[in-house]
Parts: structure tokens; C-alpha cells; sequence
């Protein structure tokens, strides 16, 4: 209820002082605002202008005005209105159709005058009633109001500390950005050197690595002569190579002397120093007399998918596990959830690949004194430009949102600020409502299931003498073939900030009542009620 309102109803409601209770006459019917329009002993002219007619015509029963004014306390016009004057309650206007029609419709009774009903004066007892109920929404109003005063205060201050905060931010916000591009530069300086040494390391032990190399593809090369030279004779000849059929280079599973011949250079047979051309050739495919047979091939997933699917589904191989067989699709579905969890816990296999050199299991051996010292120093580095590129981004989050919060617009004294970052709830027999001012509005069942978004800030909507009493929240979820959920929250003065009542009064928008003491406005004084106090 504005002040205004307030005001007005106070006015009504106080009872006359002493000595001021003067009735001033004039025909039934006619409110003391138009008193000066009915004067007896003049002609009367309608309201609307459109005649004058002598004044004992007015109240006669006989309707000669269009607009009904010449009957204001009689039912001959179809379109007056007759005026009740509730004395020490509040007055009021009936159709005129309601007069001498048996029923008390003015608490003075004086609509029912000459109708024969009985009828009591109860304008004294709605008049305490009311002024009782006056009495407590002007307390309300009074300490709503009071407490509006110090959430200004507060606001104030709040703002005035943000301020200053956001200042202080932008401050320390230069300082990291000059610290940061320091820290740049000694990160950079640091990891060129490293960088160098981490490649010097490498290099020497990609070539420590391909002697090593060396030295054991010799040894496997003199072991594989020694082999084949099965008479001792210093060379691996024809007959002899031609038995290992893992070197059929045509893998027809036969190897003949002409392709036997092929791989030992066209010779019959060679020596240890023409071997070694041989054995770059044959080495890869080369197997020892311990190895005789090649590795079996690892299953790709694909084949094992195939392979389980044939024993577990082939019905003619195995019926007996299926006579009879009724599963429910749940317990499948978990079994097949189960199979593909014991599938990801095991080591996915790997294609074949050429045989594993032994000097790739070699690690590669710590780095040097010198090159760990310049790594340890790249890394501080690093950590140290990382810290203070931190420390920036949390400067300048906090930066946009004191300037989020500083830019809202929370009423004409900030008096709203206080319910940014909260959220107030309602709970009903089905949802839980969720209000966060400046933010968004929620529905939630009571009994589980998700929440649903109703709405987020969109702007203030009150009228335009009155522009904070009413917030929209807009673009919610959307209805199914509806619109977006929006919700419109209608503020009301209040002691304590809570929310009242939710509904939707149409599809998908919803009305929410809340209250709180920063739309209070300031209550009328005694001296104010009284200066407006009048007899109508």
C-alpha cells in the first residue's frame, strides 16, 4: 500500500475532532465536493451541461438529466449514483438502483430510507476496526522504514568500500602486470640455456645409444655366423642358410637355392666380412635355432569381439546352454555394462611390431650436474611466472565483479544492494521456490527431481511513479510449445525480507510476492493525517 493510500485511508478513518462534526445541507445523495452545484432556489443544470431545469425538480423521482444528476438520491435514473456518507467510517459511492431496494449497502443506512428495512448504523464499528488495522500497517510501515534508513546506510558504505577496494585493486593490478612481464623475460632468459643443455644430453645419448647398438647387432650378427656355419668351415653357404625358411622372401613356405643364393649376394657361399652385408638383409627376419618358431600374433579387439560373440551366441555348437533360456533385458544390460568395464581394465593389446630392440629398454641416464642446475633454475622460472599470472587473473576477476556489483542498479539510495548474493525460499505442498534477487528465480519439486529455471534478472517494471515496487525475470526454461518461463516479483513493505505467495497466473509466467523494508516509504505524520482530513 503506498503512503498516499495510507494517508488517504487514515484521513477517513480518524473520527471528527470535537466541535468540527458541522452537517452541512444539502440534497441526499450529493457528496460535499459537489455541493456547490446543487443551491436551492436556483435553477439546477445537469452535470453533463446538457439542460437546466428548476431546482424542486431535483430528487423528484423523475429522471431528467442523461446523466442521472438531478437524481443523486432517488432509483429513477438508471445511471446514478448516490453518495453514502459513512460517517466515522469511510465514505462511499452505490448505483442508484440500489436505493430503497431492501438492502443496507451504506453503513449509515441511508440508502434504504424509505424502504422499510432495518437496517444498523455500523460506520462507528467498521471505522475502529479499520483504524486498528491502520494503526498496525502504520507500524509496520514506520519501522519498515526505519529499517530501510539503515540498510541506505549500509549501502552507502558498502559502496564506498567497494569503491575504494576496486582502487586498491587497480593498483595492485599495474604492479603484477610490470612483475609478470619481469618474471616473462627471467622465464625466457632461463629456459634458452636449458634448452640447449636438454639438447646436448639427448644428442650424446642417441649416439651412446646407436654404438651400443652396434656393438650388439655385431655380437647377434657373429652368434648367427657361428650358427650357420654348421661344418665350421669359416662360411655360411647355401645349403646351410637355406633350412632357416623364415627368410623366404616370397613367403611361398619354401625357400630355394636360387632365393637362398639372392640373399647371400649371389655367392655360393660367404666369409665373416662379406656376412656382414648379408646380415643387414636377413637380420630382421633372422631367427636363432631357439627360436625357432615366430611369435603368435596378439588378437586385435575387433577379433576377440568376433571370437566372443561366435562361443557365446552359437547356439548348434552349444545347445544345451540354451534349452529353455529366458533373460530379462536389465540382467543383459548389466552383464554387458560388466563385460565392457572388465574389457577397460585390461591392457588394450598392441599390434605386432618388428622384434624390440634390446637397447631401447636402456634409460636415458640423469642428466649432469650443470644441466640439472640450469632445468632447476628454467623451472623456478616457470613456477614463479605462473604464480604471479595467477595472482593477475584473480585481480582482475575480482575487478569485474566489484564492477558487476557497483554498476547494478539497487533503487535510488542503493537501498536494494543488500539482497544481492542472497537467495530467499518458499516452500508450498509441491515446489520449493528459490529467489535470488538481481540473479534468477527457481522451482524445484519437493520430493526430488531437477530444478527449473523460471527466469533471470531482467530489468525493474514498476510504474513510473513507482518504477521499484516490481522486478522482471526473463528467458527461464521454455515451456513445451510455450514460450520461455519468465517471472514478474511484486515488492510490498514489510519488517522482514521474505517471499509470501507464488503463482502463475498464466501459462509459463509466474507472479511472485515478496516483501521487504527497502520499498518502505516514509509514513504520513499526525499533522499530515489531520491537515487532510475532511468531511466528504
Amino acid at each position: 500500500m503506498s503512503c498516499a493510500h495510507l494517508l488517504l485511508l487514515m484521513s477517513l478513518a480518524l473520527p471528527m475532532r470535537t466541535g468540527a462534526a458541522v452537517e452541512i445541507q444539502r440534497p441526499r445523495g450529493v457528496p460535499l465536493s459537489k455541493r456547490q452545484f446543487y443551491e436551492e432556489n436556483k435553477p439546477f443544470t445537469c452535470l453533463d451541461g446538457s439542460r437546466t431545469i428548476p431546482f424542486d425538480r431535483v430528487n423528484d423521482d423523475y429522471c431528467d438529466c442523461k446523466d442521472g444528476s438531478d437524481e443523486p438520491g432517488t432509483a429513477a435514473c438508471p445511471n446514478g449514483s448516490f453518495h453514502c456518507t459513512n460517517a466515522g467510517f469511510r465514505p462511499a459511492f452505490i448505483p442508484s438502483s440500489r436505493i430503497n431496494d431492501g438492502i443496507c449497502d451504506c453503513c449509515d443506512t441511508t440508502d434504504e430510507y424509505n424502504s422499510g428495512a432495518t437496517c444498523q448504523n455500523t460506520c462507528r464499528e467498521l471505522g475502529r476496526k479499520e483504524r486498528e488495522s491502520l494503526q498496525i500497517m502504520a507500524e509496520i510501515t514506520k519501522e519498515g522504514f526505519m529499517l530501510k534508513q539503515q540498510l541506505i546506510h549500509e549501502a552507502k558504505r558498502g559502496q564506498e568500500d567497494k569503491q575504494g577496494k576496486l582502487t586498491e585493486l587497480q593498483g595492485s593490478k599495474k604492479g603484477l602486470e610490470e612483475k609478470v612481464e619481469a618474471l616473462r623475460t627471467v622465464k625466457e632468459t632461463a629456459e634458452d640455456p636449458e634448452k640447449e643443455a636438454k639438447e646436448r644430453h639427448l644428442k650424446a645419448w642417441e649416439e651412446q645409444k646407436e654404438v651400443i647398438r652396434m656393438e650388439k647387432d655385431k655380437a647377434r650378427m657373429a652368434a648367427a655366423f657361428l650358427e650357420l656355419d654348421d661344418d665350421a668351415d669359416g662360411y655360411v653357404s647355401v645349403a646351410e642358410l637355406q633350412s632357416h625358411l623364415e627368410l623366404d622372401p616370397d613367403s611361398d613356405g619354401s625357400l630355394t637355392e636360387t632365393e637362398t643364393q639372392g640373399l647371400l649376394g649371389g655367392a655360393d657361399k660367404v666369409d665373416t666380412s662379406t656376412f656382414e652385408s648379408v646380415w643387414s638383409g636377413i637380420k630382421d627376419k633372422y631367427l636363432s635355432e631357439g627360436q625357432s618358431d615366430p611369435p603368435a600374433p596378439v588378437e586385435t579387439p575387433q577379433e576377440e569381439e568376433t571370437r566372443d560373440f561366435v562361443s557365446d551366441h552359437d547356439s548348434d555348437h552349444y545347445p544345451e546352454d540354451y534349452a529353455g533360456e529366458e533373460e530379462d533385458v536389465e540382467d543383459d544390460e548389466e552383464d554387458d555394462d560388466h563385460e565392457e568395464e572388465e574389457e577397460e581394465e585390461k591392457v588394450p593389446p598392441t599390434v605386432p611390431t618388428p622384434e624390440k630392440r634390446e637397447d631401447d629398454e636402456v634409460s636415458m641416464p640423469p642428466y649432469d650436474a650443470e644441466t640439472q642446475s640450469l632445468i632447476d633454475a628454467a623451472q623456478k622460472a616457470r613456477d614463479d611466472f605462473d604464480e604471479a599470472e595467477r595472482a593477475l587473473r584473480e585481480v582482475d576477476d575480482q575487478m569485474k565483479n566489484l564492477e558487476k556489483e557497483i554498476g547494478f542498479d539497487f533503487g535510488p539510495s542503493a537501498e536494494f544492494a543488500y539482497l544481492y548474493s542472497q537467495c530467499y525460499e518458499l516452500s508450498t505442498s509441491e515446489y520449493i521456490y528459490r529467489l535470488c534477487p538481481f540473479n534468477r528465480v527457481s522451482q524445484k519439486p519437493k520430493f526430488g527431481g531437477s530444478e527449473t529455471n523460471l527466469g533471470v534478472w531482467g530489468q525493474w517494471v514498476g510504474p513510473e511513479d513507482n518504477l521499484y515496487s516490481v522486478m522482471k525475470y526473463d528467458n527461464g526454461l521454455g515451456c513445451w510449445q510455450g514460450p520461455n518461463r519468465s517471472t514478474t516479483v511484486k515488492l510490498t513493505c514489510g519488517k522482514e525480507t521474505v517471499v509470501t505467495s507464488t503463482s502463475e497466473p498464466s501459462r509459463c509466467e509466474y507472479l511472485m510476492e515478496f516483501t521487504t523494508p527497502a520499498v518502505c516509504q516514509e509514513p504520513p505524520s499526525l499533522d499530515e493525517v489531520l491537515h487532510g482530513h475532511t468531511e466528504l
